[in-house]
C-alpha cells in the first residue's frame, strides 16, 4: 500500500526553526516504511552500542559518577528500558528521559523529542518544559535541543531514515559556551546518532519491531 507523502514542512521545524548547530544522519534499511517507524519508536536507547559510543558515554558521565562519590551517593539504580513510545505514552521508568519531552508525532514519517538545559556544565542543569513551551522557550542561559526521526520511502520496501538533532542558545553568553562544547563533543554525538539508525535497521530487517 503506498503511504500518503509527508507534509512539506516538518515537525522539527516547527518546534526549533532557527537553529545554532545541527548533525543529520542518514541510513537507507531495507525495509518499507511503517515498519521502520515501529522499530524507531520502540528500540531501547539503553541497548544502542558501539565501542566508540561506549566509550563517549563512560567519558560524558565521569563528573556525574565522580560528583556522587564525593558526596557519599549511589550511583541511581539502572532503569528497565528507554523507548520513544516510553516517552511519547508517558510510561517511561527511565532517568534518560525524564527531563525530554515528546514534541511531536507525524506517524508513520516523523517523530520529534527535545530538551532545555545547560549542556556543557559537569553535572547538566535541565529545565522542565512542556510540549506547548517549547517551541516560545527564550529564558537566558540555555541551550534548547530538538531531536528526531523523518521518515521516506525509498524505492520498493526500502526506507531512508534520518536523525537529525538541533540546537539553539537562549542568549549569546550560552551559545559561546556551547559552541566550546559542542567543539568538544559534536564527533561523538555522531557516533550516538549514527548507532541508533543502526540499531533501528537490525531491528528492522529482522522484524524486531514487534
Amino acid at each position: 500500500m503506498t503511504q500518503s507523502p509527508p507534509t512539506a514542512v516538518l515537525l522539527i521545524d516547527e518546534v526549533l526553526p532557527e537553529f545554532d548547530e545541527t548533525i543529520v544522519e542518514h541510513l537507507v534499511i531495507d525495509a518499507p516504511l511503517d515498519t521502520v517507524y515501529a522499530a524507531v519508536r520502540s528500540m531501547d536507547f539503553l541497548e544502542i552500542s558501539s565501542p566508540m559510543m561506549d566509550a563517549a558515554m563512560f567519558v560524558r558521565g565521569l563528573p556525574d559518577r565522580i560528583g556522587r562519590r564525593m558526596r557519599g551517593e549511589e550511583p541511581p539504580p539502572t532503569p528497565p528500558s528507554a523507548t520513544l513510545a516510553d516517552m511519547f505514552d508517558g510510561t517511561s521508568e527511565s532517568d534518560i528521559f525524564q527531563d525530554w519531552v515528546g514534541l511531536g508525532e507525524d506517524a508513520p514519517h516523523e517523530i520529534v523529542f527535545g530538551a532545555a538545559g545547560k549542556v556543557w556544565q559537569p553535572e547538566i542543569e535541565w529545565k522542565p518544559l512542556s510540549a506547548a513551551e517549547f517551541p516560545t522557550f527564550d529564558e537566558p542561559g540555555y541551550a534548547k535541543i530538538a531531536a528526531g526521526f523523518s521518515l521516506r520511502e525509498y524505492g520498493a520496501n526500502r526506507t531512508l531514515l534520518t536523525y537529525e538533532a538541533r540546537t539553539a542558545n537562549t542568549d549569546d553568553d550560552s551559545r559561546r559556551r556551547f559552541r566550546r562544547y559542542w567543539w568538544l563533543v559534536h564527533v561523538f554525538v555522531g557516533v550516538v546518532m549514527r548507532a541508533a539508525l543502526r540499531t533501528a535497521k537490525d531491528l528492522s530487517e529482522r522484524g524486531g519491531a514487534g
